[in-house]
């Protein structure tokens, strides 16, 4: 089994947290890389692996033969011009969401991974939750009926936090890009369909959007969604459809938020609830995408599948606006 050697671009509190430990404890993975020009920024990188290789550029770290594949954790605004270089470099690269600012910009990723034969996609790594694999089972096999409506939540209140880049609008900040992606992406990874009419309205801070509404029309179903960044840590998904219901407890960061649990509902029968304990979907996503570089296996979320719901984030962001909180 031929292992990937990963390298990140930036010590991001995220990929410390989060992506480095799971490349390190993913199947088939190797943290072996990290750019960065701060000592104190690496120390914890390399206590997660002593063996890592710190480049003091991003250029170096793509110029290097010991990285097979690169991890993009920068700011969004960044994430097209970094994943278009690795390309470019010889790299695969596995890029944080939204992986570009509109959906056009993603015509030229798919361009680039096409002439370079390489992989690059964005992490979306609710696409690798076995979770979200049921759900999408029990709507195909009609345990509820035909759907008819869906509805997603996920709020958290950085309020406190304007020095973050999700507040800061030049960088790609605000709601709809952070997490929007994963309260409305959510209805397209479960259904395969895609909306037909979409309208949403944004309350604005200085250029930026903390709080969307959201309403959608899918071919056979409504949808509705609200994201903030100014309301308390919430998330929720439920899928009515015309026998019974599903409702997820903690989709999006699941482990984190609390236990993955999937309660479904149908009408006249006893209710069932499953848990999903100790499941890192963060792993789970190193590990399909090592799949998918050994052996060719299918992978659960595209380019094309991320510019479809950045399609959606774009209708948003066009919204109706109020200015203020």
């Amino acid at each position: 089994m031929k292992t990937v050697n990963f390298g990140i671009l930036g010590a991001s509190s995220f990929a410390l947290s989060q992506m480095a430990p799971a490349i390190h404890a993913a199947r088939g993975a190797r943290l072996a890389g990290l750019a960065t020009r701060s000592a104190d920024k690496a120390a914890p990188f390399q206590g997660i692996e002593p063996d890592l290789d710190v480049f003091d550029s991003y250029d170096a770290l793509l110029a290097s033969d010991k990285i097979d594949a690169v991890y993009i954790p920068l700011p969004n605004h960044l994430h097209v011009e970094w994943s278009l270089k690795a390309l470019a470099a010889g790299k695969h690269v596995l890029c944080e969401k939204p992986m570009a600012m509109t959906a056009d910009q993603y015509d030229d990723l798919i361009a680039a991974r096409d002439e370079s034969g390489l992989m690059a996609t964005e992490a979306y790594m609710i696409a690798h939750h076995p979770q979200w694999k049921m759900v999408r089972e029990l709507l195909a096999d009609g345990s509820i009926g035909d759907l008819r409506h869906v509805n997603a939540v996920f709020c958290y209140n950085n309020a406190d936090k304007p020095e973050n880049v999700r507040n800061q609008p030049g960088m790609g900040g605000g709601g709809i890009r952070d997490i929007g992606v994963y309260a409305m992406g959510c209805a397209r990874l479960a259904t395969g369909q895609e909306p037909s009419e979409l309208s949403a309205h944004l309350t604005m801070e200085s250029d930026f959007d903390t709080v969307a509404r959201i309403d959608a029309r899918f071919p056979g179903f409504g949808f509705q969604s609200m994201v903030s960044m100014r309301m308390a840590r919430y998330q929720h998904v439920s899928f009515h459809g015309t026998t019974g219901t599903i409702t997820m407890k903690a989709p999006f960061n699941a482990g984190a938020y609390d236990q993955a649990e999937i309660c479904i509902e149908p009408s006249g029968t006893e209710r069932r609830t499953i848990r999903f304990p100790e499941v890192n979907q963060y792993v789970l996503q190193v590990e399909a995408y090592c799949r998918t570089l050994r052996e060719g296996a299918p992978y659960a979320w595209t380019l094309e599948d991320a510019r479809g719901t950045q399609a959606m984030l774009d209708a948003a962001l066009a919204g109706k606006v109020d200015q203020g909180a």
